[in-house]
């Protein structure tokens, strides 16, 4: 099957952080793909920027070596004609030197349009910004990309996008959640809105309730430092987790444009249930892996990989969330991730209500309610469960069998990375995929009373096994409601 590929207009897009993780995994693949594809134009460049004293062929270098590594089939001749549109600068963002060698290159093509992708710590946000607005590189066709995480709270948030804000209109910024790019994602607005199968069952009526998941079978590794400084409920459930609720749950909006689609999402943010300190203890668990296995092996606790005797940095949360409008009203919103789990996954499970009554009689079996699992990692699909006869003579028996479709069987194409069409869309200069500021706000009024309620509280995270599915208070979180965690669809 052929994918229709659309070229974008001529860009300058320049990378800070360029010497990076980000850059090295992903940022750089997915300019390749689209590159390969045939979706940037030719005259389109990628300026590079980091401390590191590269010349061009230096840096081209490294990116040839970053592409060896994590792009299959790789094609010796497009790949020289993608690194020939790199080229490189050394900025010092404390000292400031090397913004006028930036400015000379972007100032050969003033009229481009020009993105600023800031491939940095959180903490370099503001500065670059300004700095940016200081140099005089911001125009009318310019955009800045930011990564999460957006503040530490409510209030370091509002700070850093009144910073951002200063140099930069609300159109031009670009708050990216790559989770929100990921073509599973995309078809969830897809099966929703394009069909009319979903839409008249989506509500409190028809869905017992919804589980969200988001495993990771790793550890923080060399990340600890900053993992201990942020912890799951930032790093996760602020952003990734709380944006695809809001897909689940927003009222269909007007159209596709970016503020119909924000403003839905926004609405839902808004009817969180807010979680009291009282609370929290009854609707939210949060744990800490210690040494265990995984498929590798032996690992070690977080502790162990923090290089310290104690932390109360939280690896693992889980919630219990609710939305209080007429469309959910009743119904709960399960919601958990961690590292060190016992696999990586990443999936929406959507539970239907069970029938109202049955016709048929105990030999058929037990009637298990529908369920729609919207998968988005490892492999991306979407999978419904219903109910049938098994086949065969000698009466009525009923079994569960799940109708599945996994995207790479489907469509027998090269499944692109969600920065690939975040990038492009960010070239386009379309925002539907990217947080509105005051979707960063509500998501933190929402968050900080947990935060805090934590804070104040005598307890500290429970500990779990590494290589399991978390403490088992998250078990009992959903089990005292009826209710299990979905695990045996993982």
């Amino acid at each position: 099957m052929a994918v229709r590929v659309i070229e974008v207009q001529e860009f300058d897009l320049v990378v800070f952080g360029a010497s990076g993780d980000l850059a090295h995994r992903k940022l750089l693949p997915a300019l390749y793909h689209r590159y390969a594809d045939g979706q940037m134009p030719e005259n389109a460049r990628v300026v590079c920027s980091s401390r590191r004293s590269y010349s061009d062929d230096e840096y081209r270098t490294w990116a040839r070596d970053a592409l060896t590594e994590h792009v299959k089939d790789l094609e010796e001749e497009c790949l020289e004609r993608f690194l020939s549109k790199i080229c490189y600068v050394s900025i010092d963002i404390g000292s400031g030197n090397g913004w006028e060698d930036l400015k000379a290159i972007l100032d050969q093509r003033p009229d481009v349009i020009r993105a600023f992708y800031l491939a940095v710590g959180p903490d370099l946000f503001g500065t670059i910004c300004e700095s940016i607005g200081k140099a005089g590189l911001v125009t009318e066709q310019s955009r800045v990309v930011i990564e999460k995480p957006i503040g530490k709270n409510g209030s370091s948030a509002k700070a850093l996008n009144e910073t951002v804000g200063k140099v930069f209109k609300e159109e031009q910024i670009f708050r990216i959640d790559h989770y929100l790019g990921k073509e599973t994602v995309q078809n969830l607005m897809a099966l929703r809105f394009a069909n009319a199968l979903f839409e008249p069952l989506w509500n409190a009526a028809h869905i017992d309730h919804v589980q969200i998941t988001v495993a990771e079978s790793l550890g923080t590794g060399g990340r600890a430092g900053y993992y201990d400084t942020a912890g799951a409920l930032r790093d996760m459930v602020q952003n990734h987790i709380l944006q695809l609720l809001c897909l689940v749950a927003m009222e269909p909006p007007e159209s596709m444009d970016a503020d119909s689609v924000r403003d839905e999402k926004l609405k839902v943010l808004k009817a969180l249930s807010p979680i009291s300190e009282a609370m929290a203890d009854k609707l939210t668990v949060r744990g800490q892996y210690k040494a265990g296995a995984s498929a590798g092996g032996a690992v070690p606790g977080y502790l162990d990989e923090l290089g310290r005797d104690d932390s109360t940095t939280e690896t693992f949360v889980a919630v219990k969330a609710e939305i209080a409008n007429w469309r959910w009203a009743g119904v709960p919103f399960y919601l958990r991730t961690g590292k060190r789990l016992a696999q990586r996954v990443s999936e929406i499970v959507v539970q239907f209500r069970p029938i109202p009554h049955s016709i048929f009689d105990e030999e058929a079996g037990t009637i298990s309610a529908n369920r729609l699992i919207i998968r988005l990692q490892p492999d991306e699909g979407v999978q419904m469960t219903v109910m049938i006869k098994d086949p065969g003579p000698g009466g009525m028996r009923l079994r569960q069998v799940p109708l599945d479709m996994s995207f790479a069987e489907a469509f027998k194409v090269r499944n692109p990375d969600a920065y690939e069409r975040l990038i492009m869309d960010v070239i386009r200069g379309n925002q539907t995929l990217f947080m509105r500021r005051d979707e960063v706000d509500a998501a933190w009024a929402w968050i900080d009373p947990i935060l805090q309620a934590w804070a104040n509280s005598k307890d500290t995270p429970r500990a779990y096994t590494a290589g399991t599915w978390g403490p088992s208070a998250s078990i009992a979180l959903v089990e005292r409601d009826g209710r299990t965690w979905a695990e045996e669809d993982l």
